[in-house]
Formats: structure tokens, C-alpha cells, sequence
């Protein structure tokens, strides 16, 4: 019997998933900065080079890709339909939208080879540029100019909060440790504003800005550190309502989410992959979906990720393979935790057969 693409898909990537890494180290390499041992930096972009031996490029006749889970990762394959669509005319290839449901785990998917191109995360991109060999190339954008977005600190619009240092010793709510405006930004940001993270107060981990919204309104923490575009969404969206919050704190801007293909990809097949980004122009859904971003703006992790770069710094959490480890296995150990409580959940009793 022919599988289904789903089981198809599936199979791929469990495939890859025990088989090696599909990139080489150079032992040429004259220059890496911070990224992995198996990349090269020779131009000195802080973003891995293509492989000096064409041999080594890859030019597969399906593209795998994904969005970064800051959201239920089910929700962006409707939404981006239009452009993988797009692509499949554009590019001339089989485009296949993977759903992934950690940072982690996309950065795990590029490194091995399993994803070939990927939207990541402000905070995780470093991640993906240092230890998976993901190349930076856009992100969404409006009349051609980058967007950016704001880490907001959000609390209960019934809740006595004012300022930020009201916060002493309550709930409050980051995402996961490699988010720059769910984790990284507030360690940096919020002592200056009278609140010092792990000092005030312990950081609770939701896993994701839309649970931290969702805990918000719910009670189950006094203030969440939440991304502005993605709590923009959950507005439009209906998810919440805008009025049952209140903003007590707005960052600096900072760069939305990166889209990156893998270092290896064939300079011909990465150049096509490019041009077509910037050719889709997004239909009136995206557009209301994404706050107003009409497209795709050309950008450098060199450029536009300075700043990011500078509060991981500041914060001591650099883009390292130290850093990386630690958060998978923080993100393994909550996984875990949450499938335990799942399964000790009684399920709901049938209801009674009607008379």
C-alpha cells in the first residue's frame, strides 16, 4: 500500500532523526567565530558558508520546512498554505510544511538535515545560525521595511498591578529559556524598571507567549513577559480580549521571527528559494494574520540581530552549544512532566445513554 504524505513526512523525519548529521567539518576552515565546529566562517558574516565541494550541496526534489512553535504549531499550516503553495510554482519543487512543537526540535531538524529551510524565532535564531547552520535571509515586513516587535509585560486588567516592581514575589510568567522577549530580554530589561528576575521572583515557564496569555487571563499568573505581535494575533484573532489586559511595560523594538535556509543548500536552489520569498506577496488573510506585514524584507543576522545578540550576551546566556543543551533538556524535562499529568488526568465519564 502507498503511504500518505503525512505518514510519509513522519517517517522522514523520524528517519533522520537517528541517522547522522548531514553537514561536514572542515579542517581547512580558517575562520568560525561561535558557530559549531562542523560549519566555516571564512567571510566573516557570523553565518556559516556553503561547503567549499559542490558534491556536498544539496538540491533535494522535496523541501521541508517549518515556523517556529511560539504558537500551537497547527495553526500556521492554513495560514501559510498561500506561500508554500507559491513556492511550489516558484521554486519548481515539492514544498512540504512540517509542524514542529519545540525550538528545540527545529533546531535539531536543520542540524541533521531534515529541515531545508525554516522560520525561527527571534531568540532561537541564534541558536540556529551557531549549532544548526541556518543562513538568515528575511523576515516579514511591511511596504518593504522590517517590523519589528515588543517584549510586553502584560498583567490581569482587574489586577492591582501598576509598575513593575509591584511584581515582588508574585506569578510571573517567561516562555522558555532561549526566547528573547519571553526569557532573555526581562532578565535584562526588568531590573532597570525595579524587578529583578530569580531575585524578585522565580520565573514560571509556560512554554509558549500564547500560554502565557492564556495563564494571564486564567489567573494562573499575575504578569506574563509576552511578545507584542504575538499577543496582537490572539486579539485579532478572538482568542482574547484586548480589554481584560493591561500593558505596564513596552521594550525597545526588537526583530520579529528570521527565516533561514541550511548553509548547504545549493547556491542556485538557495538564490530561487530567496527570490521567491520576496516575490509572494501576502494575501488580505496573512496580512490581517501578521499585524499589517504585506511580505518578506531581505535581512543579515550580521545586521539585524545585534541586538538580539547583545541581551543574550548581557543576559549569560550566549548562542552555545552549553546554552543549547541545557534548554532542550529543560524542554525534554517539561514535556515529559506534562505528558505525566496528562496521563494521570481520569478521562471524563461517558454520559448516560439518552431514555
Amino acid at each position: 500500500m502507498r503511504a500518505s504524505r503525512k505518514s510519509w513526512i513522519g517517517l522522514y523525519f523520524i528517519v533522520g532523526a537517528v541517522s547522522p548529521g548531514l553537514a561536514w567539518a572542515d579542517d581547512q576552515c580558517s575562520s568560525r567565530g561561535q558557530l559549531d565546529t562542523q560549519y566555516c566562517d571564512r567571510d566573516n558574516d557570523l553565518v556559516a558558508d556553503a561547503p567549499t565541494d559542490p558534491a556536498k550541496w544539496k538540491d533535494p526534489s522535496t523541501l521541508v520546512w517549518a515556523y517556529t512553535p511560539v504558537e500551537d504549531p497547527a495553526v500556521y499550516a492554513n495560514i501559510f498554505k498561500p506561500f508554500t503553495e507559491h513556492l511550489k510554482t516558484c521554486v519548481g519543487k515539492a514544498i512540504i510544511y512540517y509542524p514542529v512543537q519545540s525550538n528545540s526540535a527545529e533546531i535539531e531538524a536543520m542540524r541533521s538535515g531534515r529541515l531545508h529551510f525554516a522560520g525561527f524565532s527571534t531568540g532561537p535564531t541564534g541558536f540556529a545560525v551557531n549549532l544548526a547552520g541556518a543562513v538568515p535571509f528575511a523576515t516579514k515586513g511591511q511596504g518593504g521595511k522590517v517590523q519589528g516587535y515588543n517584549l510586553l509585560a502584560i498583567v490581569k486588567a482587574s489586577s492591582p498591578f501598576a509598575k513593575l516592581a509591584d511584581l515582588k514575589g508574585k506569578r510571573v510568567a517567561h516562555t522558555s529559556a532561549s526566547s528573547n522577549s519571553g526569557n532573555l530580554a526581562p532578565r535584562v530589561l526588568f531590573p532597570a524598571e525595579g524587578l529583578t528576575p530569580d531575585q524578585d521572583y522565580k520565573p514560571l515557564m509556560s512554554g509558549g507567549h500564547d500560554k502565557s496569555t492564556l495563564g494571564v487571563a486564567a489567573g494562573d499568573y499575575d504578569l506574563a513577559a509576552v511578545a507584542s505581535d504575538v499577543f496582537e494575533r490572539m486579539v485579532t484573532r478572538g482568542t482574547v480580549k484586548g480589554d481584560d489586559f493591561r500593558i505596564i511595560y513596552k521594550s525597545p523594538v526588537f526583530p520579529t521571527s528570521s527565516f533561514a535556509h541550511a548553509h548547504d543548500l545549493k547556491p542556485e536552489l538557495a538564490a530561487k528559494l530567496k527570490s521567491c520569498f520576496f516575490s509572494f506577496k501576502f494575501p488580505p488573510e496573512m496580512v490581517k494574520e501578521f499585524n499589517g506585514d504585506d511580505g518578506f524584507v531581505p535581512i543579515t543576522y550580521l545586521k539585524e540581530w545585534a541586538v538580539v545578540r547583545d541581551v543574550a550576551e548581557k543576559s549569560g546566556t550566549p548562542y552555545n552549544k552549553t546554552a543549547y543543551d541545557n534548554e532542550s533538556r529543560r524542554e525534554a524535562a517539561e514535556a515529559a512532566k506534562k505528558a505525566a499529568e496528562k496521563a494521570a488526568t481520569p478521562s471524563p465519564a461517558p454520559a448516560a445513554p439518552k431514555q
